[in-house]
């Protein structure tokens, strides 16, 4: 199983894990831990995904995922919902131990939170839309009103497509420079006439700093890049393939 840990989030009473796509029971695309229930995969196989996951971070944890729409919007979860009833949100914040808050990702950058010292954590989906939306000041105010103090929050940002492998048209350059002239510099020029690349990593690890989180620790690892150990959505646009896996990245407070 490949598990990768932020040296920030190393915390008491906090457990975490960026999961990628080995240790899993799923086949032929979506080969081997696909935990997205949004995929075509078969059901039985994505719950025992998940169920491998949560146990490799430790035992009597509830599992929590969201209905992921690319919004700012963030829930409070006091207790787990089963498979299918999930809220449609993208992120979440909790005080309460063995929950573990799951962000689906296949190449938008899953961001985990935690304030060890009031017990409060937060997980978000970063992609695109949602960062420049605001899901990641919504995350840290949530947090907030559960007792964390921003400044003691620390956060890490998942594997996500990297800048070298993310082309964006002029279009959506346009746009975000129209939101803040400054967002020049999570651009560079593409080889092809007319694109560039975009720095998410970069442009997530600004919204935290933004918000007054000081410590935060991007993994720097690309999904798009590395087939063998990540699902990523562009990769699988450009392969033609019909679906693609999700992973899971997971963070909870000691039961």
């Amino acid at each position: 199983m490949l598990l990768l840990r932020a040296e920030n989030l190393s915390l008491p009473r906090v457990v975490h894990g960026f999961f990628g796509r080995k240790g899993g029971v799923s086949d032929g695309i979506y080969t081997s831990l696909n935990c997205g229930p949004g995929s075509d995969d078969d059901r039985a196989k994505v719950i025992e995904n998940r169920c491998r996951a949560v146990a490799t971070l430790g035992t009597d944890l509830q599992l929590a995922t969201l209905y992921q729409i690319h919004s700012p919007k963030v829930v409070p979860v006091t207790a787990a919902w089963n498979t299918g009833e999930a809220p449609q949100a993208d992120a979440m914040v909790t005080n309460v131990p063995g929950i573990a808050l799951g962000i689906l990702t296949a190449d938008c950058a899953p961001v985990l939170f935690a304030d060890s010292g009031a017990g409060v954590i937060g997980a978000a989906h970063a992609g695109w839309k949602g960062a420049q939306g605001g899901v990641v000041a919504a995350t840290v105010a949530a947090m907030e009103k559960l007792g964390a103090m921003r400044g003691r929050i620390v956060a890490a940002i998942g594997p996500c497509i990297s800048q070298a492998n993310y082309e964006v048209g002029g279009e959506f350059r346009a746009g975000f420079l129209r939101a803040d002239p400054a967002n020049a510099r999570f651009f560079v020029p593409n080889t092809r006439e007319g694109y560039f690349r975009f720095d998410l990593e970069a442009y997530v690890a600004f919204q935290l700093d933004d918000a007054g989180v000081v410590n935060v620790e991007p993994l720097g690892v690309c999904t798009y890049a590395r087939a063998d150990d990540f699902y990523s959505y562009r990769r699988t646009t450009h392969k033609g393939e019909k679906d693609y896996g999700r992973e899971i990245s997971a963070i909870a407070l000691s039961p």
